[in-house]
């Protein structure tokens, strides 16, 4: 087995042995329950490393999720209510004007750093400032409930012993996969993300593609938050904390390389799935919060360490 083929599969194995470990210290961890559990928490943190995938295939960092995740909840809990708290007759209005905010976000994101020319993790970064900013002076730091049960449904049905939560992260995920791999803009982003100069001789509009990866970025992050609220049943300007070290330790763990081109959404839903089994796993086994920290930070290390060839990189960034 060679190096490549080893790094391919190496977060599946790790994902394998967690579980295996987990379910040797305490039996409960393997039963459906306790998957159904992992799955829910999962499903808003998966939705925002999907979007954070398509950025950093391009070769680019997103660091605005966290104050994507906290405006667009807060503004979804603000227009459902201001249309009824329930999604009939009119409430559902809430939900595409949830998704074309993120999109507007990521977008502006997106022409900041290509035509400003400001580097993408200080474009995102700032912006994500702006959106939580943005959500407090809206909120004046309150929180906003929202109590329409039929959006709370997400939560509160199951199927198959699964949140509907679940079923709809399964639908995204496929969405975001058929993106990647059936799409020309799918394509387009591993073209940028192997060498921009290269994709732009052979004729790629580089910027637009950019742009339109920050977009796209931005619309899974609102999805994210509409999640947040339906699991919570609130939203506040705080609702996206810990977005962004949760979503970039996912992507980074699961395989996808941080100079752009290799990895993708299958890589990304390995990874979330291993920083959830090592969250709820240790939960189970009554560990500490800050060593589930510790032990994340382990493994971002390990992962870029063993996926990047760093005799060909004459300087770090």
């Amino acid at each position: 087995m060679n190096r490549n083929t080893l790094l391919k599969w190496a977060p599946l194995l790790v994902l394998v042995l967690l579980i295996a470990l987990f379910t040797a210290v305490n039996a409960n961890f393997l039963s459906v329950r306790n998957f159904a559990r992992l799955a829910t928490a999962a499903a808003p943190p998966l939705m925002v490393a999907l979007g954070v995938t398509f950025i950093i295939v391009m070769g680019s960092i997103d660091l605005s999720m966290e104050g994507t995740v906290s405006l667009t909840a807060v503004l979804f809990c603000m227009i459902s209510l201001a249309l009824g708290d329930s999604l009939l007759p009119v409430g559902w209005v809430a939900l595409p004007l949830t998704l074309l905010t993120g999109t507007v976000i990521g977008a502006l994101v997106g022409l900041l750093h290509v035509r400003l020319r400001i580097p993408s993790f200080m474009a995102s970064l700032a912006m994500g400032f702006v959106g939580t900013g943005a959500a407090i002076l809206i909120t004046g730091g309150a929180i906003v409930r929202s109590h329409d049960e039929a959006f709370r449904s997400l939560q509160t049905v199951h199927f198959l012993q699964f949140p509907l939560m679940c079923w709809l992260a399964l639908v995204c995920f496929l969405a975001a996969w058929f993106i990647q791999t059936k799409t020309t803009l799918g394509r387009n982003f591993y073209a940028v993300g192997g060498g921009e100069e290269l994709a732009h001789a052979s004729g790629l509009n580089v910027k637009r593609v950019r742009i339109m990866g920050f977009a796209l970025a931005g619309t899974f992050y609102a999805i994210a938050a509409i999640m947040m609220v339906a699991r919570l049943g609130q939203a506040e300007s705080t609702t996206g904390a810990n977005m962004m070290f949760t979503s970039v330790t996912s992507v980074v763990v699961g395989g996808v390389a941080l100079w752009g081109g290799i990895g993708g959404v299958w890589n990304a839903l390995v990874g979330v799935l291993i920083v959830t089994v090592i969250s709820n796993g240790m939960v189970v086994a009554g560990l500490p919060t800050f060593i589930q920290d510790g032990v994340l930070g382990v493994l971002v290390i390990i992962a870029v360490v063993l996926s990047t060839d760093r005799r060909s990189i004459s300087f770090v960034k």
